[in-house]
């Protein structure tokens, strides 16, 4: 092993491992998968250890790949830290802030904190990207995002709540289907009597449906599977069925009259939580403090 360490070859490497194979990431990278393993190829020689381990269904990092990774993280910490300093010397007139959500919060967030966030500091670029339960927390965990707004997230030791909030799963119908439904609140038995809709066992909605399935022994089959919870939403306005969400992820809906939520009868359902989170230790921009403040104090799912 020399001394050199090419900083740029650690990117190929760290996005072979993220994507899972080297033709996902020469595609991410726009570059020739032989210019990835290239790269890759040339960072072993330089710190005289194999990285990667082929397989046929792609790589994965070794033991000392683990710790080329965990440098790489650290050294984008470390970048993060810089221009989070800077910016602050700046007040907060360039910069950015990168979260991480699920789609039951987009409207929330939308209507809330990003139209005084806009207003306040227009020269902020804010990057929103949706994910399922298991990708935000897995994003924020690794960096990839700053801030995280997910639903009933699994316990995760590299991620702390900042905000949470209790927001039961509700049986959200169609007027003409509340007007049949005619109850104040469901139990389970009575809800699995009726189709659904809902999300992929990634999402925390669906995991939760799956937990109630198991503790009463019942079936939760969708009628419908989907990765879109706008899909679910006109599911229930056609009246085609009920969706299981939280009432502040259909809470435009709800003021139009549109749909209508009932409550469901089950302790796993009833104290399911609205988290907002971040990696611990994580040092956030002074953007992304603003922001976090902001999300926490007006969103719905927060108060």
């Amino acid at each position: 092993m020399n001394n050199a360490l090419t900083e740029s070859r650690i990117a190929y490497f760290f996005e072979a491992v993220r994507s899972g194979t080297i033709r996902a990431a020469a595609d991410w990278l726009n570059v020739a998968p032989s210019a990835v393993s290239r790269q890759i190829s040339l960072l072993e020689e330089e710190l005289d250890a194999a990285l990667i381990e082929r397989h046929s269904r792609g790589v994965t990092p070794t033991e000392a790949g683990e710790y080329v990774i965990e440098y790489f993280r650290e050294q984008r910490a470390h970048r993060d830290d810089l221009l989070s300093r800077l910016q602050e010397l700046r007040g907060l007139r360039t910069g950015h802030v990168n979260v991480v959500l699920g789609e039951g919060f987009v409207s929330d967030m939308l209507s809330g904190p990003m139209q005084q966030f806009c207003r306040q500091y227009p020269n902020i670029k804010v990057n929103l990207d949706l994910g399922s339960t298991n990708d935000v927390v897995r994003r924020i965990s690794e960096d990839e995002g700053e801030i995280g707004l997910v639903y009933n997230p699994p316990n995760e030791a590299r991620i702390v709540s900042r905000a949470a909030r209790q927001q039961p799963m509700m049986a959200i119908v169609g007027m003409q289907m509340a007007r049949t439904i005619n109850r104040k609140s469901l139990s389970v038995q009575e809800l699995a009597s009726y189709p659904l809709a809902a999300p992929h066992p990634t999402y925390g909605t669906r995991q939760m449906l799956q937990a109630v399935e198991f503790a009463e022994r019942i079936s939760l089959d969708p009628l419908v599977t989907t990765n879109s919870i706008n899909i679910m939403k006109q599911f229930a306005k056609s009246e085609l069925g009920i969706v299981v969400l939280p009432a502040f992820a259909v809470a435009t809906e709800l003021e139009a009259g549109e749909l209508t939520a009932i409550p469901i009868e089950h302790p796993i359902l009833e104290n399911a939580e609205a988290h907002l989170v971040t990696r611990v230790g994580r040092k956030l921009s002074v953007a992304a403090n603003k922001m976090l403040q902001m999300m926490s104090s007006q969103m719905t799912a927060f108060r």
